[in-house]
């Protein structure tokens, strides 16, 4: 299941090599990996496999379509099997459900799905003996695939969201409102660009502005991107608009000292060094810093970047503005990556609630006095934004909440009662292909000048 095979076994069928990477890496990260990012895992397998640019593509589709529906496809192969989903045979969960993925959500024809997946299983030493079993399932899989889609289009909630996930956010949210958020994270997300200040349009790129005023959400998003109109002059930036949102809350001006805590893969980096300021963007990952600092190159902007844990800077010049995008559950960008929602815990947050704790104390302490802090997580759990707020101002008096207005955002649905930034996968559900990353912000100010 590594994507590879004897070079002396000859030519493969066409298509084989692309699934069983695919299935290597669902099997993978639904195993003994799970909690790695499957972009994270996908990227190096691919890579050692040098597979064509299409074969490449094909299997990042199936591996990505896997997990974005894999409550629904997991429902569907229960049904299909006499004794249920065989816990002790990842190996067969992982090739059955890539398989179903094909058929119900790609345009892959059934019987080339169905064909590959039963010569996969017969290649595989321990399961020669599962290839009947295999056809069998998918095509019954096949055979039923509008009662199954129709059934998981209707209970995305249910059927398409992991439970402790599904109870919070209608304990957050309500249940209307949870359901939109499920609904949202199976329909995906579309391509949207971050536009560089007093940059034209590019000609040929065609898209809408979105309400921020920041944003611009392509109509079609299949051309890659560097073959984009405005790539190469450095007129945009691949950024979710939701994104894009606290970077631009923290009102950065011409010469100002900027510190952008946790920054990479970079884009508010970006929009914090196109204000003119002086940017230090710190970041743990020196992989991600390097992809960073060559999109700042293509940008023609610059910045200071260390590759080191942020609780380790100095603090002897503190700085005019602070910007801490922490690390957290990640809940609210499965639009974008759907194996988020099946690779955390609900375990997971007492761990990550504490380390963002610890950031913004130490990003507070960064912090001048009669400067700003925008704190922002891509989550919905509201013990990573609400409530980490309000826990902040309790035990740091010298900081106060300065309020959003729905003006700087565009839409009132997105600025909470408190004043702070929440948007939501749901919201903004007529742009284009609809919705945002699910991201809270609070804007702070520490008193004194």
């Amino acid at each position: 299941m590594d994507g590879q095979h004897n070079a002396g076994a000859g030519p493969e069928a066409a298509g084989l090599p692309a699934r069983r990477l695919a299935w290597g890496i669902v099997a993978d990260l639904l195993g003994k990996n799970r909690g790695t990012a499957l972009e994270d895992a996908m990227e190096p397998v691919v890579h050692r496999a040098a597979l064509p640019p299409q074969d490449a593509g094909l299997a990042r589709a199936i591996a990505s379509t896997t997990f974005r529906h894999l409550g629904v496809i997991f429902n569907a192969l229960d049904q299909s099997l006499a004794k249920g989903l065989p816990e002790d045979q990842p190996g067969l969960v992982a090739l059955l459900a890539t398989g179903a993925a094909q058929i119900l959500y790609l345009n892959v024809q059934d019987h080339a799905a169905v064909d590959l997946a039963v010569r996969l299983a017969k290649a595989e030493p321990g399961m020669q003996h599962l290839g009947g079993l295999t056809n069998a399932v998918l095509r019954r899989i096949a055979r039923e695939r509008d009662a199954i889609r129709q059934e998981g289009d209707a209970e995305p909630l249910r059927l398409n969201t992991p439970g402790w996930l599904a109870q919070r956010w209608i304990k957050a949210y309500g249940e209307e409102t949870a359901r939109a958020i499920a609904a949202a994270h199976a329909r995906g997300a579309g391509l949207d660009l971050t536009l560089r200040p007093g940059a034209a349009l590019p000609d040929g790129l065609d898209g809408r502005r979105l309400p921020s005023g920041l944003s611009l959400r392509l109509d079609d998003a299949r051309t890659p991107v560097p073959e984009l109109p405005g790539f190469q002059d450095g007129a945009w930036w691949v950024q979710d608009a939701a994104a894009a949102l606290p970077a631009h809350l923290l009102g950065v001006q011409a010469g100002e000292r900027v510190a952008d805590l946790c920054a990479a893969p970079g884009g508010k980096t970006a929009q914090l060094a196109a204000s003119g300021a002086t940017v230090l963007a710190v970041d743990r990952s020196a992989p991600r810093l390097r992809r960073l600092e060559a999109n700042l190159a293509r940008l023609g902007l610059s910045a200071e970047v260390k590759a080191m844990d942020a609780l380790a800077l100095p603090e002897d010049r503190p700085f005019d503005a602070v910007l801490l995008d922490a690390p957290c559950s990640a809940t609210g960008t499965v639009r974008r990556h759907p194996d988020v929602a099946w690779a955390k815990r609900e375990s997971d947050l007492p761990r990550l609630t504490a380390l963002q704790a610890r950031l913004l104390d130490k990003a507070a302490r960064l912090t001048r006095p009669g400067g700003r802090l925008v704190y922002c997580t891509c989550s919905l759990e509201p013990a990573e934004g609400e409530v980490q707020a309000e826990t902040f101002l309790k035990r740091q008096p010298d900081f106060v909440r300065r309020p959003i207005t729905p003006e700087e955002v565009g839409d009132p649905a997105l600025v909470t009662p408190s004043g702070d930034l929440r948007t939501l996968p749901s919201h903004w559900p007529d742009e284009g292909r609809g919705g945002l990353d699910g991201f809270f912000a609070v804007r702070l100010e520490r008193r004194g000048a």
